[in-house]
């Protein structure tokens, strides 16, 4: 019992765990992300910046000065320069908030520049050290033939500009921002793994404070039931032995028959929540070993075949011999028990009833099927619940159920690793579980 709390307990802490980590790196790495996302977005949002204020300015920044050489050509060709479409190079630097009269020795770039005929008229180095005229002039062409307006090639954005007397491609050096975002996503990276180890590690420090009240929960209740199972026995049979001596000093009533139902029931009662509790508690794995899973299910089913006929309802069993699982066979018993008990409890009046048990894919499939016109309503795998009811409904004739059968059923199912499922369609409820071989 103590070893089956702790592997509990040690679960629901490596669950707890569990969903921390992922929860932390998903928050984690969503900020990363984000963060990168928007570095990068400025990032480019200056470089364009940048490359609208040299196209604007013909291959210059606002109110820089050509030198005597650009001067001359500008005096003999202004189209070079667009000076017609741009005819004040002395441009307010106001207007890019993001710059400075610093900017321009700090920017890198060159340009080459085409007559209308797509020849190279000239090229502009004179603003980096990294590109000559030939180098400049391959890059150029280059751009031209992707046919894009504005691209990348290597550590160079361009955009090209059409000019009334030929082409200007401009290239811009982003080599300085590449290296900064690399470096800034390898920093995130770093920074939000050490921050997601640092704080799993506290989480599996802590974890087994956090679950702590959990356990002494669990304990409380399980002693609980197992107190008050054992207390409330002998109350019932000292009422069932009174009840026995008043029936034999007088006639039995049908007060008398009343009394010895109700302890019936009752008794029912404290042994399914003995049962269930002790298979919280156990170690039912041990108990487990290979058994004719086809053998139980018949002997188990066959004995409501009698209450299903006294209700008028048919009773049919569809089971294939021969079929073997490893397990408890008196869980599996109990449990299709719970299952026939129930359709014949819930069965529409004059409807059919079938156990079935048939070999699945690497498993063994059981079934019990009942009629049911109007089945409960919302999720069904809810009637797996401790003490769960639908609705009014099933409280049909007298069944005088607590809703602890199927809890036991969906223990049995969960020790033996099994899959439990609830279906209503077509008129009919199938509750069942497969196995595996």
């Amino acid at each position: 019992m103590i070893l089956r709390v702790i592997a509990m307990i040690k679960k629901l802490q490596r669950k707890f765990i569990l969903i921390t980590a992922v929860s932390l790196f998903v928050v984690l790495t969503a900020v990363a992300a984000s963060i990168n996302i928007i570095n990068s977005y400025q990032l480019k949002a200056t470089q364009d910046e940048l490359i609208e204020m040299l196209t604007g300015g013909g291959g210059r920044f606002p109110g820089e000065e050509p030198d005597r050489e650009d001067q001359e050509r500008d005096e003999s060709d202004p189209g070079d320069f667009q000076r017609d479409k741009f005819p004040d190079r002395r441009m307010d630097m106001g207007r890019f908030k993001n710059f400075n009269e610093e900017t321009r020795f700090q920017t890198r770039y060159f340009v080459v520049y085409y007559n209308s005929d797509g020849e190279i008229k000239r090229t502009d180095t004179g603003h980096i050290a990294a590109v000559d005229s030939d180098k400049a002039a391959e890059l150029a062409d280059e751009a031209r033939a992707s046919g894009k307006e504005q691209g990348v090639i290597g550590n160079y954005r361009y955009a090209r500009t059409e000019t009334e007397n030929g082409e200007m491609v401009l290239f811009l050096d982003v080599r300085q921002d590449l290296t900064t975002k690399s470096r800034f996503l390898l920093i995130s990276i770093g920074i939000s793994a050490a921050s997601w180890v640092i704080v799993m590690v506290m989480v599996i420090l802590l974890s087994s404070r956090v679950v702590k009240p959990v356990s002494a929960a669990y304990e409380k209740q399980k002693q609980f039931i197992t107190d008050a199972g054992h207390e409330i026995k002998t109350p019932l049979a000292i009422i069932s032995a009174n009840t026995e001596v008043i029936e034999m000093t007088s006639e039995p009533s049908e007060w008398t028959e009343s009394t010895k139902n109700q302890i019936k029931r009752l008794d029912g009662l404290v042994k399914d929540l003995m049962r269930l509790a002790k298979m919280d508690e156990s170690a039912v794995k041990d108990e487990f070993a290979e058994f004719d899973i086809s053998e139980v299910t018949a002997k188990a089913a066959a004995e409501f075949e009698a209450p299903a006929r006294t209700h008028n309802e048919s009773f049919t069993l569809d089971i294939d011999e021969g079929l073997r699982i490893a397990g408890s066979s008196e869980q599996v018993r109990q449990l299709v028990g719970i299952f026939t008990d129930n359709a014949v409890k819930y069965c529409d009046e004059g409807g059919n009833i079938t156990v079935s048990l048939k070999a699945r894919h690497k498993g063994v499939r059981l079934a019990v099927t009942n009629d049911c016109k109007t089945p409960p309503e919302g999720d069904l795998m809810r009637l797996f619940d401790r003490f769960y009811r639908a609705d009014e409904a099933r409280t049909r004739k007298g069944s005088g159920g607590y809703g602890i059968g199927l809890s036991i059923a969906k223990a049995t199912a969960e020790a033996h690793k099994a899959k439990l499922s609830c279906q209503a369609e077509d008129g009919k409820i199938t509750f069942a579980v497969t196995f595996k071989a």
